[in-house]
């Protein structure tokens, strides 16, 4: 009896072929509704301390993101992965720098605008 094992650094389910097994899929699905469910969970229940739960929804969340990168992406760190993860990388860094640069444009047309009370005035 041959047990096939995966080669070091490679998804989990993923063939020498670079295809996924429906287990993998599976096996995926099973951690990202789990990790949705605890979400859920933490954002109703009282049994965690209120500061808390943003924090332990972060946590929730970027593991949810690790799930769906590894489970279903096949973003591993294998070394014939290297062009896939530079693509992620390059692709995290335009989404966040389009996030914080609307971040930062919105905070600056705020201190740019009339306070409230004034612009009432004006109108009267």
């Amino acid at each position: 009896m041959q047990i096939e094992s995966e080669p070091q650094g490679q998804a989990p389910g993923v063939q020498e072929q670079g295809r996924a097994t429906g287990r993998t899929y599976l096996v995926g699905l099973f951690y990202a509704v789990i990790l949705t469910l605890a979400s859920f969970w933490a954002a109703s229940t009282n049994f965690i301390y209120a500061p808390g739960v943003p924090v332990l929804l972060a946590v929730l969340a970027i593991a949810q993101m690790g799930v769906h990168l590894v489970f279903f992406l096949h973003i591993s760190s294998a070394p014939d992965q290297t062009n896939n993860f530079l693509a992620l990388a390059f692709g995290t860094f335009v989404v966040g720098l389009v996030v914080f640069g609307s971040m930062i444009i919105m905070s600056n047309l705020n201190h740019a605008m009339m306070p409230m009370d004034e612009l009432m005035r004006m109108q009267r």
